[in-house]
């Protein structure tokens, strides 16, 4: 099952967790301390796809729910219990998305995702290449601008692609943001 909506965890292991369970796009805040690069990515999920919140229930992960909320309003929300959200073995404590089943991964996001049509971008990476986005010298310097343009985020070159297509960027959007980054740069020579 494809999940419709960006699914905003905190870290890594949440996001391994979650596509074992589903198949998924997820945004990791990477603790408690969101950046506003972040917080622009959820924002702009939310215009393009829509966005799950899915944090651990303790304090830092409601305080990422509050934090999101007071930023991006109207993204839906998915919960767990601690009991299904504490680490099983008995020596250790810690708790979090990354501890809970599968099932009830998939339990508490059947509450609130919606399914996805299947989604098959149109960009391709022999277009990143054309437009120097990987592969050339200012490669990484194109792909930050081309980020901060699009407002995906600062992806390396691996993850351009994948970053395009969950945001749902077409060839033409693509195109458009490429023409007006030579356009910046004619301008400053």
């Amino acid at each position: 099952m494809k999940v419709k909506e960006v699914i905003v965890v905190e870290g890594k292991d949440d996001t391994v967790k979650i596509k074992q369970a589903v198949y998924a796009d997820t945004i990791e805040t990477n603790g408690s301390a969101i950046g506003k690069s972040v917080i622009n990515q959820i924002r702009h999920a939310k215009q393009k796809r829509g966005v799950i919140v899915f944090t651990d229930p303790d304090y830092p992960g409601e305080r990422i729910r509050q934090m999101i909320n007071e930023a991006v309003p109207g993204c839906k929300h998915a919960f767990l219990t601690k009991e299904k959200a504490r680490a099983k073995h008995p020596h250790n404590k810690s708790l979090g998305i990354e501890h809970a089943s599968v099932t009830d991964i998939k339990e508490a996001l059947a509450k609130v995702y919606d399914v996805a049509e299947e989604h098959i971008g149109d960009i391709q990476q022999v277009d990143l290449i054309s437009y120097g986005l990987i592969g050339g010298n200012k490669a990484s310097v194109r792909r930050k601008w081309l980020g901060e343009y699009l407002k995906i985020g600062q992806p390396n070159g691996k993850q351009l692609l994948k970053r395009l297509n969950m945001f749902q960027i077409t060839k033409e959007e693509l195109d458009q943001a490429m023409q007006a980054l030579d356009m910046e740069v004619k301008n400053e020579s």
